[in-house]
């Protein structure tokens, strides 16, 4: 059984975080530096990004936890470290200072920036952060940690869950930003994920790249690949279960407990959608193989005309029916059915590819809800799929057309 439990990255055993300002964003309000600390060396996973423009802490993280292990995260947010010729410098000096400061290894640190691309990062607000940000470690600290990432986000992403693995009670948290800039390929914006379950370095890799392809890879704000992507989980054995080396029982509890927690996130990233008013679900059934029903659904939730008929509550189906054509996936169009579904009721609006007649009036109590499900039925097989995405608003465009000023 799996419940819900407050502390986010700091629930599982071990584990304290913290938050400040150090001024690499001007306002003083807003906090810019994150730190996840384990009280002893995890072994550690993580995905990246497929964009070939990559942010220099993704690569400094990748070379930091080749061996498996690590015992820290440092996330800085208002600037990327991207496209800069000092970024790797930057990111390893961010790694050293914090081991000055913490019974840490440099190479047991893992780096992460996010914010503007290509503009310098200036080492000094970071090396003059580092004592407030240790000294503001705490088991209550996940909260910080999680408004530290944020950039346009406009909440706070973060959640914990308790399960058992082998008669032993373990906690897995998370905590993640990403508003815009979110079409993922092997991860998305930044997640950050923590447990105190007992598992080998290859068995937890293997969990993390398996769960994303149902979770964080099926998930779409406005169709750009961020270069900063990156989900990593630091696991310290502190819940005393037997490690988890292989698959079974003890491996499948694990999964279930993961998949809890980053469709949790998903959602919230997805609801968090930069100016977005709705999240949106499309729920795809009855395709002849998995990966038919991952490209339609995900092909309905990046459909700009289909987002922006959802932010005006019109039920133009033609457009869902439209993104299912061009999806790719090879299907039998005379047999799709597709219906809106929200807390205000449920509609069909097309049966056997064709319109089916509707109340607009009913169809757009349905809309007007800010969750908004779209059930996509392909009639072919039993497969099945959902992905997640947002309206696109206004504000959308407001927002990244003064992205830097």
């Amino acid at each position: 059984m799996i419940k819900q439990i407050s502390g986010g990255v700091c629930a599982a055993s071990g584990f304290q975080a913290s938050g400040v300002h150090c001024g690499i964003r001007k306002s003083r309000t807003k906090k810019d530096l994150a730190l996840i600390y384990s009280t002893v060396p995890a072994h550690a996973a993580a995905v990246y990004t497929t964009n070939l423009v990559k942010g220099a802490p993704l690569t400094v993280t990748k070379a930091h936890i080749a061996d498996g292990l690590a015992q820290a995260v440092i996330c800085n947010s208002g600037n990327a470290n991207t496209c800069n010729a000092d970024g790797i410098e930057i990111a390893e000096k961010m790694s050293a200072l914090l081991a000055d400061a913490l019974p840490v290894r440099a190479e047991d640190v893992v780096v992460a920036s996010t914010g503007v691309i290509g503009q310098p990062l200036n080492i000094e607000p970071i090396a003059a952060g580092i004592a407030p940000l240790t000294a503001a470690l705490s088991p209550d600290g996940s909260a910080d940690a999680c408004e530290a990432i944020m950039t346009t986000d406009t909440k706070k992403k973060e959640i914990a869950v308790e399960f058992s693995v082998g008669g032993k009670i373990c906690r897995l948290g998370g905590i993640a930003k990403g508003s815009g800039m979110i079409h993922p390929n092997m991860a998305t914006m930044l997640v950050f994920l923590t447990t105190d379950v007992s598992i080998s370095a290859p068995m937890l890799q293997k969990a993390l790249s398996g769960d994303i392809q149902n979770t964080f890879n099926m998930i779409s704000v406005d169709g750009d690949t961020s270069t900063n992507d990156m989900v990593t989980i630091l696991a310290n054995g502190l819940a005393g279960n037997k490690e988890i080396t292989a698959e079974g029982e003890d491996f499948r509890a694990f999964m279930e407990a993961l998949n809890t927690v980053n469709v949790y996130l998903c959602r919230a990233i997805a609801a968090d959608g930069e100016g977005a008013t709705k999240l949106l679900e499309c729920a795809v059934s009855g395709a002849e193989n998995t990966e038919t029903a991952k490209t339609v659904a995900k092909s309905v939730v990046c459909s700009s005309l289909t987002k922006a008929a959802m932010f005006g509550e019109d039920a133009n189906w033609g457009r869902v029916l439209c993104a299912i054509g061009y999806s790719g996936a090879e299907i039998d169009v005379q047999k799709v059915g597709v219906s809106f579904r929200s807390s205000g009721g449920c509609v069909e609006v097309c049966r056997d590819g064709a319109g089916v007649p509707f109340s607009e009036e009913e169809a757009a109590q349905v809309l007007h809800e800010k969750e908004i499900e779209i059930l996509v039925s392909l009639g072919s097989g039993s497969a099945a799929a959902t992905a997640w995405g947002c309206d696109l608003t206004y504000e959308y465009v407001k927002i990244n057309g003064e992205y830097r000023t």
